[in-house]
């Protein structure tokens, strides 16, 4: 699938088949986080990647945006240090992995938005981390409707040049 089309047909999906995700699937979803831009280089994230069931139902239970989790063969949290750029680099990172699991047919969605405190405990995540998100992925447990969203026309939200002059 073409960078666009990942792009454009992209969705949050929170069902997902009781399917394992293959080991080299798996890999490649988090070496697109790796690989990912950051500001100077600093790379100020770190990744777990879970695939154990016990552990994905106990981050199901805490995570109040996300309960979905418990259900996913697998999933990544995304840690931060402090520093200015982290959730902007670590956002980009996290959009990467989610990218590249839809061009192979697995579906994700990001749960967070604080919260998930409790997770540092279960995950032994030291305190000079923060945790932005936890990405549960999986296959799809019924169908997506690829590309059926639901948008403002993009008039509505480009504007060319200044701000509310037409993009047309």
């Amino acid at each position: 699938m073409e960078v666009f089309e990942a792009a454009r047909t992209l969705l949050a999906v929170r069902e997902y088949q009781d399917k394992p995700i293959p080991p080299e699937t798996r890999r490649r979803i988090v070496e697109a986080a790796h690989l990912n831009a950051s500001s100077m280089n600093r790379q100020p994230w770190h990744f777990i990647a879970i695939d154990d069931r016990d552990t994905l139902r106990q981050l199901g239970s805490i995570a109040q945006s996300g309960p979905y989790i418990a259900r996913a063969p697998f999933a990544v949290v995304v840690c931060i240090e402090d520093s200015r750029f982290a959730v902007s680099d670590a956002s980009r990172a996290a959009q990467s992995m989610m990218l590249t699991a839809w061009s192979e047919g697995i579906g994700s969605n990001w749960a967070g938005f604080g919260g998930l405190g409790g997770a540092k405990a279960i995950l032994g995540i030291p305190d000079n981390s923060n945790i932005l998100c936890i990405i549960p992925f999986g296959y799809p447990a019924r169908r997506v409707g690829k590309g059926k969203k639901e948008r403002k026309p993009l008039g509505e939200v480009v504007s060319r040049n200044r701000y509310g002059q037409p993009f047309a």
